[in-house]
């Protein structure tokens, strides 16, 4: 009867240092685990120039009267006066595309691919400012300048998140900051260019497949802004001042509509609802440009 139990001692301690040698392996794994390395921040040329935004027509939604003041962040435009505008009627979802599968590089891609701006009426005196646009992005780098002069605003567009998928902690301090006031612009110089499209966002990439669409007339410039009440970290600054678009019209293929739900990411309107919005069909593109030569560092 006493040898069962004398094996049993014998054993308990060979268990318990068996044990003891498995713990320490984890936990010497996991103290040797190498942390998830941080997505540095872009150069503002590299992310800029890839950022390439398809702009759908969405159903018509009046968000709550948000009155907003607004101060250019691009040195270019320093001498325009502060604008006053009230949020009106969204108009337009604009999200990352690529131009003929050419992908932004990695680093890059990682940020531009979670830039969605929703777009809403606003009406500002037109500044009449005169300005050369020249392109940033490497398929269109053989266009020539051009010049037009801005007129009145005609759009925000402020930053969302689709359908709760949110950007990671990095990449949300960078978007979130980015809010575009879109001026009418004259002359409405055409592009007349074939260009494919490809979805970058992770939430429309298996919903609107890749289509041709053919580049028209050039509408509007959109320029950064900074909402009164938003502070933006300095080294985001150095980023979003240098975010220009110029919108072009398209005309693209029909899509099925797709019906999102949209979010606001920036803090200033961090508490506005909810929207419901439908996209119905691609209507303008948005690449990047530099105004009067001046080129984002980096």
């Amino acid at each position: 009867m006493d040898r069962p139990v004398s094996g049993l001692r014998r054993v308990r301690p060979m268990i318990r240092r068996a044990l003891s040698v498995a713990l320490g392996i984890v936990i010497v794994a996991f103290v040797a685990a190498p942390p998830t390395a941080a997505l540095a921040l872009p150069t503002p040329k590299s992310f800029v120039s890839y950022l390439d935004l398809e702009c759908f027509k969405t159903d018509p939604y009046q968000p709550p009267a948000v009155g907003l003041t607004l101060r250019h962040l691009n040195p270019v435009l320093d001498g325009l006066p502060i604008e006053q505008v009230t949020l009106g009627t969204r108009e337009q979802l604009c999200v990352p595309v690529a131009k003929n599968n050419v992908i932004p590089p990695a680093g890059v891609l990682d940020f531009v691919r979670f830039v969605d701006l929703a777009c809403y009426r606003v009406v500002t005196p037109a500044p009449g400012k005169g300005l050369v646009l020249s392109h940033l992005n490497p398929v269109l780098q053989d266009l020539p300048r051009t010049e037009v002069v801005l007129g009145r605003a005609e759009q925000l567009c402020v930053p969302v998140a689709k359908n709760g998928v949110t950007p990671p902690a990095e990449v949300m301090e960078l978007v979130r900051h980015i809010d575009l006031l879109c001026y009418g612009i004259t002359p409405n110089t055409p592009m007349n260019r074939a260009l494919n499209l490809r979805q970058l966002n992770p939430v429309l990439t298996n919903q609107i497949p890749p289509a041709t669409v053919r580049v028209t007339d050039a509408r509007q410039l959109c320029v950064p802004m900074q909402k009164g009440g938003d502070v933006i970290p300095p080294e985001v600054v150095q980023v979003v001042r240098w975010v220009d678009l110029e919108k072009f019209d398209v005309v693209a293929p029909a899509i099925a509509p797709v019906t999102l739900s949209l979010r606001h990411l920036n803090p200033v309107l961090g508490s506005l609802p909810l929207e419901r919005a439908t996209l119905t069909g691609a209507v303008q593109l948005g690449v990047p440009v530099a105004k009067n030569g001046q080129v984002p560092p980096g």
